[in-house]
């Protein structure tokens, strides 16, 4: 499933089109990287999503499209770290 995609169905992020407005800036990240909106997202992979004011990371767990529309939540949340919100999230 495209990162795009998982982060709305998820409910990370509210809209499909801001989750890829977020990935276009460089606020999400996967295993570290940059990603295009048509990142194909896997069970294991560490997704890191740049909000405002705070900075979730979370693994991907197993799921099926269909558990996800029903509300299943297909992460565990890793870290939650608030930032402020004139400073850069990462440290690169």
């Amino acid at each position: 499933m495209r990162i795009d995609k998982f982060l709305k169905l998820a409910r990370v992020i509210k809209r499909r089109t801001l989750a890829q407005e977020m990935i276009e800036i460089g606020a999400v990240r996967v295993n570290g990287k940059v990603v295009k909106a048509s990142k194909e997202i896997k069970p294991g992979d560490v997704v890191e999503v740049a909000f405002p004011s705070r900075v979730v990371s979370f693994k991907v767990l197993p799921f099926e499209e269909k558990e996800l529309k029903r509300g299943a939540r297909p992460f565990d949340v890793l870290e939650e770290r608030r930032v402020n919100p004139d400073e850069k999230p990462w440290n690169d």
